[in-house]
């Protein structure tokens, strides 16, 4: 027995958007269809839905990963009331930042192979049959714009070369909300494409797209083989010649990264030097104190941070830009100068550096890294007194930080509400 039901009505507000978006548009004249809007502009058997599909499939992946990993760096700087991240393991944020560079940066030639297989739908011909078509059109092109936004400027913002004049990381933040769901307007635009690309297999007889799919049997064509092969050299040659700035046994080749471990004052990058800081001056006059806020409110020496106990921690600096580096470093720790002045194990507190000016001249130290025992006050590096460039005379350095916000050339410490001051 066939049992036979009976699709439920349409309500009163869909059936007028049905009929809107559905509606069958004019075609242009003929006469317009010229250049590449002409039938058989692009013979090649590599502009195809399978093609497309597929390398979509890769791409969209990579851009999940750099939308978490970035989510994940933005809320390490700036905190929602509700996100806690922990001081262990120490290597978390190093894995996740880089992660996110290293991912963003095999995108841009895996980004340029998708733009070629579909680039041809830009010359089809009407150009929209529907409103529906115009919609879907203009979502392709907000994916696009807002792909191409976000790893230009995460390429600038590794190079830290800003000839815009806004902020580099709202704009990267708000710009990957934008590229999500532009993601997702896609997917649900084009499933029915994306769905049957991915179920073809890789004969031209299955795909039904034309004689010589396989072997590239035009004149001039690459083979798929080529085509692949070419993509995944491609994006693999990015990814290895940039990686050694998070992966050190590959620092030899890597062309690309914008800084090597190991290489540097005292054996680490430098980003911020002291001259550039504004701070060659401030930093080693004799009269320099650093100021620690609590019911007992001290004015430490570089004799009495001396004074306390030290310790030494092998920790990694790693920074927004994707490098990082692993280094020794000497100093009391800070859960001990705050007990010092009275502040209660945990305590939120805000460092604060000699420069005068930049975003990161202040930053939050939330519980998890107050009360840690890997959680310095750097005097030494390597078993060698800081060098100016790296935070003379006194730097925060904590486990699983940005380097951004281990706060160089110290001043004062804080008592403080989490997420002020980062």
């Amino acid at each position: 027995m066939t049992l036979c039901t009976t699709p439920p009505e349409r309500t009163s507000v869909t059936r007028p958007l049905d009929r809107v978006l559905g509606a069958r548009l004019p075609d242009p004249p003929d006469a317009l269809r010229r250049g590449p809007f002409r039938e058989g502009s692009f013979p090649s058997p590599l502009h195809t839905e399978r093609r497309a599909s597929r390398v979509g499939v890769w791409l969209g992946s990579g851009f999940v990963v750099c939308f978490l990993t970035g989510l994940i760096s933005h809320w390490v700087q700036q905190p929602p009331s509700w996100f806690v991240w922990p001081a262990s393991p120490v290597w978390l944020y190093r894995v996740t930042q880089g992660t996110h560079v290293m991912v963003g940066l095999a995108l841009v030639p895996l980004l340029l192979v998708k733009l070629w297989t579909v680039y041809p739908k830009l010359f089809s011909w009407p150009p929209a049959r529907t409103p529906a078509q115009v919609v879907a059109r203009v979502s392709v092109l907000v994916l696009v714009g807002a792909a191409v936004f976000q790893l230009l400027t995460g390429l600038l913002n590794i190079s830290q070369w800003y000839p815009f004049g806004f902020s580099f990381r709202a704009a990267h933040y708000w710009t990957g909300w934008i590229a999500v769901g532009a993601v997702l307007t896609h997917v649900g635009a084009f499933a029915p494409q994306i769905a049957r690309g991915l179920a073809r297999r890789g004969t031209a007889a299955a795909d039904g797209e034309g004689d010589g799919e396989e072997d590239g049997e035009e004149d001039g064509a690459v083979s798929r083989r080529a085509f692949v092969a070419a993509a995944v050299l491609g994006t693999g040659a990015v990814a290895l010649t940039q990686w050694g700035q998070t992966i050190s046994p590959l620092a030899q080749v890597s062309v690309l990264a914008p800084r090597i471990p190991g290489y540097g004052p005292q054996g680490l990058p430098v980003n911020q030097t002291g001259a550039g800081a504004g701070v060659t001056e401030t930093a080693v006059d004799p009269a320099w104190r650093l100021v620690v806020e609590g019911p007992t409110r001290l004015e430490l020496t570089l004799a009495d941070l001396q004074a306390f106990p030290q310790h030494t921690e092998r920790l990694p600096i790693a920074c927004v830009e994707g490098w990082s580096s692993d280094a020794d470093w000497t100093g009391p720790r800070l859960r001990d100068v705050l007990d010092a002045a009275g502040l209660d194990r945990g305590t939120v507190v805000h460092v604060e550096s000699l420069q005068t000016g930049g975003s990161y001249r202040v930053s939050t130290v939330a519980g998890p890294h107050s009360a840690s025992a890997k959680t310095l006050l750097a005097l030494r590096l390597n078993g060698q007194e800081l060098a100016l460039d790296h935070g003379y005379p006194v730097r925060l350095i904590a486990p699983n930080r940005p380097g951004a916000m281990q706060t160089k050339w110290l001043a004062r410490i804080a008592p403080g509400a989490a997420g002020v001051g980062s």
